[in-house]
């Protein structure tokens, strides 16, 4: 069972860790993670996010990204465990932006912006009705809570069906 103990605790880790190592002038290059599911190996997404526009988009990527490994739950919204929009919404709260809670609210929201146009922090609506969101990190990627059992993850954009729009909130 995890507890918010555990998962600030992991967090924590993971800072004092990053920053021992850029004290140190050591630049290291991401790997790719992996993930068994069922006792199946599955070669996960590295992240590689490319600078926002806005700093509050900023803050909203870094964000959303620092959940990665968090536990996906119907209607959660942090902050250990999410489901889509309640990631998204937690992101843009960290960035003092306020946005509907749902992912089809959310899908009116903002302005609308082109595939071609993304930028990171945008968010990226998909199916019809609108019933998933995620938030574009740059290169290709997104991350996002996709579902029961699965963690908070990034993703290709392209590796997800039904891609209905985007939307810019700062």
């Amino acid at each position: 069972m995890t507890t918010a103990r555990t998962s600030t605790a992991r967090r924590t880790f993971r800072g004092i860790a990053v920053a021992a190592i850029a004290g140190a002038g050591i630049t290291l290059a991401p790997l790719p993670a992996s993930a068994a599911v069922s006792g199946v190996s599955t070669a996960a997404v590295t992240a590689a996010p490319a600078p926002a526009p806005t700093g509050a988009a900023q803050v909203a990527v870094d964000t959303a990204l620092a959940q990665q490994g968090d536990m996906y739950v119907y209607g959660a919204t942090g902050p250990d465990t999410f489901d889509c929009s309640g990631l998204t919404s937690f992101a843009y709260k960290a960035a003092g932006i306020s946005i509907p809670r749902t992912s089809s609210a959310q899908s009116t929201f903002g302005t609308p912006v082109a595939k071609a146009d993304l930028q990171p922090g945008d968010l990226v609506f998909f199916y019809s009705p609108v019933s998933h969101v995620g938030m574009y990190i740059g290169n290709g990627q997104m991350v996002h809570a996709s579902t029961a059992g699965k963690p908070v993850a990034v993703v290709d954009l392209d590796s997800m069906p039904s891609y209905q729009g985007a939307r810019r909130v700062a």
